[in-house]
């Protein structure tokens, strides 16, 4: 197998997640697993190889995206959440059965200038006020009822998407809403408001299509706890070993920099995990990680291929002791607090030299 750094992916944990946000769903409501960015670092084709037939639609960012699962065999529906970038793209997406999410007129116009032919389903998206893609309140009605009108275009979704629906003390979430439903009123079509955060604490946010995506790898979009966000089961493991262990005084300094100093004697054990595979350089002295089974912490600064941990409470501990850097028994999110980062970089930042081992 060779260098031992390995992630492993649980796809019945994944697929236990979303159904919760089945589970969560309305009546009759459909829940779209979100496999952007490789599956959130998962791998995009085994996820949706793994579930193709047990969900309702896929999710990804853009066209690239949907090629690789297309490439790879998968047919059922998949949205661009981003849309189209340039008219190119029209065709495949016509040929393909890729759904599209549209923010902006000038993709309106493109649509408008296309022959007769296949029809592509839209997720019109509206800006109900995280002010980052999206057609205005006041413009969405207009909207709607001119691609409504279009020959190429088949079934419509409205869509929004939530700046702060993770923040539960915040009312933001209530205020888009309610922007949402107030610009929508009177429009008979399928609605899309709710992400992660939606699905999990909100309601009045789960409507015609939920649109999952942190919460499929089992990561909370919450700081603290939260009764459904409780039963997410981890699905990634980062596991490595120890390749060396150093025995140390007090004064001796460990890694770049000198940033640890041993307060007193120390046993120190180096890990074949790095930066460069993606666990983060930033994390601080006293991040949690398991020995062997037992807890201990990262002493020392991360380096390219190598870290150092505490093994003073872990005596037994030697070279080729089993490492876990989160999954299980070290939550990703804890990790994540404390490189000041969110679990989604932890998991889109593993680097192609971690081996991956599906389970």
């Amino acid at each position: 197998m060779g260098r031992p750094a390995t992630a492993t992916i649980d796809l019945a944990a994944i697929k236990h997640n979303y159904d919760i946000a089945k589970r969560l769903s309305p009546q009759g409501g459909k829940a779209m697993a979100i496999i952007k960015a490789n599956a959130y670092g998962h791998g995009a084709v085994q996820v949706a190889h793994y579930l193709e037939d047990h969900v309702d639609a896929f999710g990804v960012a853009c066209i690239e995206e949907a090629v690789e699962l297309r490439d790879a065999g998968i047919t059922k529906a998949i949205l661009l959440l981003e849309g189209f970038f340039s008219t190119d793209e029209l065709d495949y997406i016509r040929h393909h059965n890729l759904w599209c999410a549209l923010h902006d007129e000038q993709q309106i116009a493109a649509l408008a200038a296309l022959k007769p032919g296949l029809k592509i389903n839209i997720w019109l998206k509206m800006d109900s006020g995280m002010h980052r893609l999206g057609i205005a309140p006041e413009n969405y009605a207009k909207a709607y009822e001119r691609l409504r009108g279009l020959d190429v275009v088949d079934e419509i979704v409205m869509m929004s998407h939530f700046s702060s629906a993770d923040e539960l003390g915040l009312t933001k979430t209530r205020q888009q809403i309610e922007s949402f439903d107030q610009a929508t009123k009177g429009i008979d079509a399928p609605i899309s408001i709710a992400n992660s955060a939606g699905v999990l604490a909100h309601d009045d946010a789960r409507r015609h299509w939920q649109r999952p995506g942190i919460m499929l790898y089992g990561s909370s979009p919450f700081e603290g706890g939260q009764e459904n966000a409780d039963h997410l089961k981890p699905t990634m493991m980062l596991t490595s070993e120890i390749i060396a262990v150093r025995s140390l005084q007090a004064g001796d300094a460990v890694g770049y920099g000198e940033r640890w100093v041993c307060d007193k004697s120390t046993i120190v054990g180096t890990v074949a995990m790095g930066y460069a595979d993606g666990y983060p350089r930033h994390c601080v002295d006293g991040t949690p990680v398991m020995v062997d089974g037992v807890r201990t912490r990262v002493i020392g600064r991360v380096s390219m291929d190598m870290m150092t941990v505490d093994l003073s409470n872990v005596p037994t501990a030697k070279i080729g002791s089993a490492v876990e850097l989160w999954g299980a028994h070290v939550s990703v999110n804890d990790v994540a607090a404390c490189a000041q980062t969110i679990s989604y970089t932890l998991f889109t930042g593993i680097t192609k030299r971690v081996h991956k081992c599906y389970i």
